[in-house]
């Protein structure tokens, strides 16, 4: 039985739409569910829009595993043109003409740019230095240098160019572009290093995330949709972990053991990350790890 007062255990995919933060969302979320715990999973900037995965009550506790997982992203890259945050919202710091790049050198650009790659963050992005955050630091005049952190970009491919005049005359390139890649990367450095690359400069003009995981935009809910029927798009739980994690169904007395975090025989599932365990119900029991031909709870959530 739930508490009375708590809001229901599960995941809310919002498309999350430009001009507002994640923590916004986040506020809007917790005052429809009727609870303060309420959390997400990877932000998304006040310029972004698309999957925002959002967990409610005890799902909370499955955000920090869904974060490691795979992200898609659609984009548009400009080339010719530097920011201060390598986005649309930042001030232009650089112009060059870019029209004469051709689509061989920005090929062999995507290219260096694709697969395990070594990436600095942009300086305005939320990293933590010393307890405080990287764009706070920025704002308050300090040049912040951020340290390059290994990520997997496993595809970049561009659909479309367009050769267009930007408002301040320079002869620019837009590219249409797709972007699978591990958490913890960032699209508009992509695009910043992409035009570095070419000499010309580079940054984000247009970002939404499609899939997060197990979770893409065919299952997300705009905000006004959330508004007028929070309840009857509420993921639950266990349909939540089913979707996202591989699935092993255990008998009663299996159950029993792993509710009270005795560890038993793994399922041999030969996975490489969390597993979701079933009792004989189909409810939700726990995520856990094979090590050393044992299960080893990650998280329990009965």
């Amino acid at each position: 039985m739930k508490r009375k007062g708590t809001g229901p255990d599960g995941l809310i995919i919002v498309d999350k739409p430009a001009g507002i933060t994640s923590h916004t969302v986040v506020a809007r979320v917790r005052r429809m569910a009727g609870t303060r715990k309420v959390g997400h999973a990877g932000t998304l900037d006040p310029m972004a829009t698309g999957v925002l995965v959002v967990g409610s009550e005890k799902a909370t506790r499955l955000l920090g595993h869904l974060a490691l997982t795979t992200k898609t992203y659609e984009a548009t890259i400009r080339l010719g043109q530097t920011t201060v945050t390598d986005d649309a919202e930042g001030e232009v710091t650089a112009s060059a003409a870019a029209r004469a790049v051709t689509d061989e050198a920005i090929a062999a650009g995507v290219a260096e740019l694709t697969g395990p790659i070594r990436q600095v963050p942009s300086s305005v992005s939320a990293i933590k230095i010393d307890g405080k955050r990287s764009y706070a630091r920025v704002r308050e005049g300090e040049e912040v240098e951020l340290a390059a952190r290994p990520v997997t970009v496993s595809r970049f491919e561009v659909h479309a160019r367009r050769d267009v005049v930007a408002e301040d005359g320079t002869p620019v390139v837009d590219l249409d572009v797709t972007v699978d890649c591990s958490s913890g990367t960032y699209i508009r450095a992509l695009a910043r290093d992409l035009g570095a690359g070419l000499g010309v400069g580079g940054h984000l003009t247009m970002l939404r995330r499609t899939r997060v995981g197990a979770y893409g935009l065919d299952v997300a809910h705009t905000l006004e949709a959330l508004e007028e029927s929070f309840a009857d798009n509420v993921l639950p739980i266990a349909a939540a972990a089913a979707a996202a994690f591989p699935r092993w169904d255990v008998d009663e007395k299996q159950a029993r053991l792993l509710s009270t975090g005795v560890r038993i025989a793994a399922p041999g599932l030969g996975v490489d990350g969390p597993i979701a365990v079933f009792d004989p119900e189909g409810r939700f029991l726990a995520l856990i790890e094979e090590q050393g031909g044992k299960a080893k709870s990650v998280a329990v959530f009965v």
